[in-house]
C-alpha cells in the first residue's frame, strides 16, 4: 500500500448517519481514531442535528443539508483549534447526531405519592401517570444534561433517566398551577393542558426537551378523598332540599309490608304531631302555671298550631337539621325569635304542597 492509499485511508471524507431507528435519541459518530480531512462532506438528513464537541467544548452545530467543511463554515471550531489563517491539514474532533423528530407515546408515573396542598382537604397525597410527546429542543442542552458522552443514547435509556427528574417536574408544576384536587380528579384532559406550559419552559431550560403533549390517564387519591367526592356528587344529585324531604316521607311511609308498615308509620307521625302540640302548649303558658301543668294532653294525632324545629321534624318523618335548612333557605316558613324558631301548622302544610 503507497504512502497516498494509507493517508485516505486514516482520512474521512464524508460523515454522515444512515442509521433509520426509531428509538435512538443521539448517536455519536465513530471515527475510530481517524482524521477528518479538509472539505470533508458532512451529511445531514431531515429531522436531525449535527453537533461538533473539540476537548468537550461544543463547537458548530449543523442542520438537514450537505456541507462542505472549512473554515468559513465551522467559524466556533476555529477559535476553539486556534486556527489563525485557515487550516490545511486534518483535524479531530467528536461529531454527535441528535434526532429532533417527535418521540410520541412516552408512559410516565409517579412511584410514590405526590404530596400537594388543597383548598377543600388540605395536605393530600396523589397518584398519576399518563402519556406524553417530545421533542429535542436545545441540542446541547441535551447532550449536556441528558444524553452526555454515551456513543448510543436510546429512548429505554431516555425513560430511566428522566423518570425521576420529569415527576419532580410534574409535581411542581401541579402544586403551583393549585388546582383542586376534586378538579384534579374528574378533569384530565384539561389538567394536561393546564400544566403543558408550565411544564415546557423548565424542562427545555434544564434538558432541552420540549413536550409537544402531555395526557394524564389516570388520578389517584386517598379513600377519604374518594369518599368526599362521592358525597359532593350525590347532594349535587339530590338537588332541591323541599324535594328531598317530600322523597325521604315517601320512603318512609312506603317502608314495611302491607297495612302494618304504613299504620306503624303513621302512628309514629302521629305520636311526633301530639309531641309537638303538647310543647307548643307549654310555652303558651307561663312558666310554673298550675293551669298549664294541669292542661290536658292534646288528643294523639293532632297538629299543634305552633312547633320548633324538633317537632315538625318528627311530624316529617326526617332528620332536625333538615327542617333547619329548609328554614334557613326559605323554602319552609317560619319565625326566628332570639335563637329558637317556631313554625306553624298553616306554615307546615304550605310546605307540603309547595
Amino acid at each position: 500500500m503507497g504512502l497516498m492509499d494509507y493517508l485516505k485511508t486514516q482520512l474521512l471524507e464524508i460523515i454522515q448517519w444512515e442509521d433509520d431507528s426509531r428509538d435512538t435519541l443521539s448517536w455519536r459518530f465513530p471515527d475510530q481514531d481517524k482524521e477528518i480531512k479538509r472539505g470533508a462532506q458532512l451529511i445531514v438528513r431531515e429531522s436531525q442535528v449535527a453537533q461538533f464537541v473539540y476537548l468537550g467544548q461544543f463547537g458548530d452545530s449543523f442542520g438537514p443539508g450537505k456541507h462542505t467543511l472549512v473554515t468559513d463554515n465551522i467559524p466556533i471550531l476555529s477559535t476553539l483549534k486556534g486556527w489563525k489563517y485557515g487550516f490545511e491539514s486534518p483535524f479531530k474532533a467528536d461529531i454527535y447526531y441528535v434526532n429532533t423528530r417527535l418521540f410520541t407515546g412516552n408512559k410516565w408515573g409517579t412511584q410514590n405519592p405526590v404530596m400537594m396542598r388543597d383548598p377543600d382537604f388540605g395536605i393530600v397525597r396523589m397518584r398519576a401517570y399518563g402519556t406524553y410527546d417530545f421533542r429535542i429542543a436545545d441540542v446541547k442542552t441535551f447532550l449536556r444534561e441528558v444524553a452526555g458522552t454515551d456513543h448510543h443514547f436510546r429512548l429505554d435509556e431516555f425513560a430511566e433517566a428522566m423518570r425521576s427528574r420529569f415527576v419532580s417536574v410534574f409535581s411542581d408544576a401541579l402544586a403551583s398551577s393549585k388546582v383542586p384536587a376534586l378538579d384534579v380528579a374528574t378533569r384530565y384532559s384539561e389538567l394536561g393542558e393546564a400544566l403543558l406550559p408550565l411544564l415546557n419552559p423548565v424542562l427545555k431550560e434544564k434538558y432541552g426537551i420540549e413536550l409537544g403533549s402531555f395526557i394524564v390517564e389516570n388520578v389517584s387519591v386517598p379513600e377519604e378523598v374518594e369518599k368526599a367526592i362521592d358525597k359532593r356528587s350525590s347532594m349535587a344529585a339530590v338537588g332541591n332540599l323541599n324535594d328531598y324531604v317530600k322523597f325521604q316521607m315517601a320512603e318512609s311511609l312506603g317502608k314495611g309490608d302491607g297495612a302494618g308498615g304504613v299504620a306503624g308509620s303513621a302512628a309514629q307521625l302521629g305520636a311526633g304531631l301530639a309531641l309537638g302540640q303538647q310543647l307548643a302548649a307549654a310555652m303558651a303558658q307561663p312558666q310554673g302555671s298550675a293551669a298549664a301543668a294541669a292542661a290536658p294532653a292534646p288528643a294523639a294525632g293532632a297538629i299543634p298550631d305552633l312547633m320548633g324545629p324538633a317537632d315538625a321534624a318528627k311530624a316529617l318523618g326526617v332528620a332536625e337539621s333538615d327542617v333547619l335548612t329548609a328554614l334557613g333557605d326559605g323554602s319552609l316558613k317560619g319565625k326566628k325569635i332570639g335563637t329558637q324558631w317556631r313554625i306553624t301548622r298553616s306554615a307546615l302544610d304550605d310546605f307540603l304542597k309547595s
